[in-house]
């Protein structure tokens, strides 16, 4: 019976057949607003801003950002717990070792009479001793006949990859977040060397208009409004300065430091270069299936359907078989005497369920609506993946159109601004013409490093949506990340 159970363990497999949600099946063929060119793989795509302090950053970030390190603690968890699941297929061996004495009275007990205890003769032996020593292994198995182990191994490490791709996620979200609060920090400080400017700028302007009204040359409204620009920018700076300090501290969180730190790190000047190639797109299924976020939830969506299996296996018997080999002695060199004093045992047992109360069948129902759950899920993840492909990729489009035309705009201001210059050198233009095509100038910067910035974050919203073999080249790998650092509590009274 033993060697049949064992032939035919493995055979049955009560989980629902592998399957994907119908949603999923009918992606489109492409990416209606983006042009085909062939596979898109970079490695370490935030290098394409050719920026060595841009680099420095994100690899801090990947190697020692606080939330990829718990999400590396949660892989390290998901891996052992496979262990342990695993641990259900293979035989449970277990030694033993046992020393007993015993010292009891012999009167009162059934055997007293016949050692002579109970009469009024000659005394005999009053209490009786007994030594034992034993040494032992044991061994048990349970033939995992309808695939109970089995599922319950494959769920737990399916949720252990599901684990491995939130890492994958987290690192893709920490090199992002660090990116774009770069450029933030890049944009910020350029708005406020383009306030400092225009200030000063409108200072000079306010100082020109108050001579031309004292000399009757113009009205006070044109003297007011002046003077209204000027307090406005002077106001909209401590705001700027604010905005780059919170930037600099998110920045800080990102790589595990201080703000104070990031000064000396953001002190040189911050020139990322801007991307502005088109997209290339290979069909959604290849790429959209890589996204971190859908292969974690594809991994939920098998852990649930093999759990589903483990929970119908219950239904059915399960059979142990268990042997166990050892000594036993009446001291301590008989328990070693292997050759006279072995004992063996060999047991098989067979358990069927007959009434649980419906907790078997409630189980499950239970392991079937998670699995129906994780459909919904992972269909759900499936058109977001695409939804916000399709959309970063028309996003990015729109936004390297508007740099081209701001970027026009600028060559037309700076021709206005140049033209004024000549036009008051030669004596035929007046200064406050100059001055505010000088501020015109200065706001059609000002949009520019806005919209390089969206450019930016565009591209990098592209990186995200597509996903692919984009997450290559987030090192560490998962479980080496570097740890949070434990050190001593400090005593009560003293300051942390």
């Amino acid at each position: 019976m033993a060697f049949v159970a064992i032939s035919l363990a493995g055979c049955a497999n009560l989980a629902p057949d592998r399957a994907q949600p119908e949603l999923t099946a009918q992606i489109p063929a492409d990416f209606p607003n983006s042009e085909s060119v062939g596979d898109y793989r970079p490695e370490a795509w935030w290098t394409a801003f050719d920026d060595p302090v841009l680099d420095a950053l994100v690899r801090d970030a990947l190697a020692d950002n606080l939330d990829i390190a718990e999400a590396s603690a949660r892989v390290a968890q998901a891996a052992a717990q496979a262990r342990v699941a695993r641990s259900a297929l293979l035989p449970g061996i277990n030694a033993s070792g046992d020393a007993s004495y015993s010292n009891t009275p012999l009167s009162g007990s059934a055997f007293g009479g016949l050692a002579g205890g109970g009469g009024g003769g000659q005394q005999g032996p009053t209490r009786i001793e007994n030594d034992s020593y034993s040494l032992g292994l044991g061994a048990s198995y349970e033939i995992d006949l309808f695939g109970r182990a089995r599922n319950d191994f494959a769920a737990a490490r399916a949720d252990a990859i599901a684990a491995e791709y939130d890492y994958r996620s987290v690192q893709l979200a920490a090199a992002a977040e660090t990116i774009s609060t770069y450029f933030e920090i890049v944009d910020t400080r350029r708005q406020i060397e383009l306030t400092l400017e225009t200030i000063d700028l409108l200072a000079e302007r306010a100082t020109q208009t108050e001579e031309r009204f004292r000399r009757g040359l113009t009205q006070s409204f044109e003297l007011y409004q002046v003077q209204q620009d000027q307090r406005n920018t002077q106001a909209s700076l401590p705001q700027q300065e604010a905005a780059l300090d919170d930037a600099h501290g998110r920045m800080a969180l990102l790589v595990r430091q201080y703000p104070q730190a990031m000064e000396s790190r953001l002190a040189r000047p911050l020139t990322p270069r801007l991307v502005f190639e088109e997209v290339p797109a290979g069909l959604p299924a290849d790429l959209l299936g890589q996204r971190p976020d859908v292969a974690a939830a594809w991994a939920r969506l098998e852990a649930a359907r093999a759990r589903v299996g483990a929970r119908r296996a219950e239904r059915f018997p399960s059979i142990t078989l268990s042997a166990s080999l050892g000594t036993q002695g009446g001291d301590v060199a008989g328990a070693f005497d292997i050759a006279n004093n072995w004992a063996l045992n060999l047991a098989a047992g067979l358990t069927a369920p007959i009434f649980q109360g419906g907790r078997i069948s409630a189980n499950i129902e239970a392991a079937r609506a998670v699995y129906d759950q994780q459909a919904a899920n992972y269909a759900r993840t499936v058109l977001t993946a695409y939804r916000e492909a399709n959309s970063a990729i028309e996003d990015y489009e729109e936004n390297r159109q508007r740099y081209a035309l701001i970027l026009a705009q600028l060559e037309e201001a700076q021709f206005s601004a140049d033209l004024q210059a000549r036009r008051f050198k030669a004596g035929i233009g007046d200064y406050v013409s100059y001055l505010d095509a000088l501020r015109a100038l200065y706001q059609v910067e000002a949009a520019l490093s806005s919209a390089g910035r969206a450019v930016a974050l565009s591209r990098l919203g592209v990186h995200r949506a597509l996903g692919g073999d984009w997450s290559q080249g987030l090192a560490p790998e998962p479980g080496r990340s570097n740890p949070v650092t434990m050190v001593p509590a400090p005593q009560e009274g003293t300051q942390p």
